[in-house]
């Protein structure tokens, strides 16, 4: 009997595998991302699927598998565009398993970073994705709960976790160089100077030193602006010091596209003009970075590599278990030059 009118049929994985042409195991290999499959087999049942538009029996799935289906991603704060963006796309890698995102903001807090890893949600996640600000590797090796655990961001200090980074030395180092090619011989920087999770100096920090070693400048200490955090506030204040100190700089690479916007505010209030007297550089290249006046130039990071990374890494503990091995995986970064370096060219 046909379905009734304004319903919808319901494809079973037997169905996607004859359209297909492929067993159901393969299928569901290839709906849980098993390294098994051919790449021609895969992208076969991956039209199968979108074709049938299948959707897996999560009930029936969790139920036999002894887990709820909910994973979780803590971050400090969701506000920062960088981490709203970031979970976004890690939303739409945990919808293409059938997963559901749990979202928890730690708020660079210890006590409430170590909440959220020691199982804030007792057996109702099934991983958790973490971007550890404040907790040592230390601390986290010694973490009391046993839930699937893959670290993003931040410098890698540890290989008991899964841990998804950019190289921020080298990123650092990228756009010191930039600046520096531009003919800028003041470069200044604002950000945090430390990581105290690793009690060492920043890796984008020492990106920008050793730019500035390598092409013969003098790094000066009065150059260097600390900034508590990475917010707007924070960029502006550094800014100002900056421009009331000995020696102006001509150029800025902020750790972060919030820091520069804030830097960018001052500066321009203070009537410097970018980039004609100063160039600036961010980080993160947020949404906000090509429509600020002007456009800031900024390192991009994979984010939507980061994504894909951290959830396939998830998916291979949960399944693996205790059998699994994680790994340090380091996603790519790209210079995104816009108007703040090299002007409306």
């Amino acid at each position: 009997m046909p379905p009734a009118k304004g319903t919808m049929m319901v494809s079973s994985l037997r169905d996607v595998a004859a359209l297909a042409g492929v067993s159901a195991m393969t299928v569901s290999n290839v709906i849980n991302d098993r390294a098994t499959v051919a790449p021609r087999t895969r992208a076969k049942v991956e039209r199968a699927l979108a074709e049938l538009n299948y959707r897996p029996n999560l009930s029936a799935r969790n139920l036999a598998g002894g887990r709820s289906g909910v994973i979780a991603l803590g971050v400090p704060e969701i506000a920062i565009p960088y981490f709203a963006e970031i979970a976004s796309m890690v939303i739409e890698e945990a919808e293409r398993r059938g997963w559901t995102l749990l979202i928890e903001q730690t708020d660079s807090r210890p006590e409430r970073e170590s909440e959220v890893l020691n199982g804030i949600r007792p057996r109702l996640v099934d991983g958790l994705i973490l971007y550890p600000s404040v907790l040592s590797p230390a601390e986290i090796a010694e973490r009391a709960d046993a839930t699937p655990l893959v670290l993003f961001g931040g410098p890698a200090a540890d290989k008991s976790t899964d841990h998804v980074v950019i190289d921020n030395l080298a990123a650092g180092r990228t756009a010191t160089e930039h600046l520096i090619s531009l003919g800028r011989t003041r470069i200044a920087v604002i950000g945090p100077l430390t990581e105290p999770r690793v009690d060492a100096e920043s890796p984008r920090l020492g990106g920008y030193r050793q730019a500035i070693t390598a092409a013969g400048l003098d790094w000066r200490d009065e150059l260097i602006a600390h900034a508590p955090a990475y917010h707007r506030r924070d960029g502006a204040e550094a800014m100002r010091r900056l421009l009331t100190g000995p020696e102006l700089p001509d150029a800025v690479f902020c750790f972060s596209d919030l820091l520069a916007a804030g830097a960018m505010h001052a500066a321009l209030s203070s009537g410097v003009r970018i980039p004609e007297d100063l160039a600036i550089v961010g980080f993160d290249d947020i949404e906000e970075a090509s429509f600020l006046t002007p456009t800031l130039t900024s390192i991009r990071p994979n984010k939507r590599r980061i994504a894909e990374l951290t959830v396939r890494r998830l998916a291979l503990s949960i399944e693996h278990g205790e059998t699994h091995k994680p790994q340090l995986v380091v996603a790519d970064h790209t210079l995104i030059r816009r108007q703040s370096t090299i002007g409306q060219g």
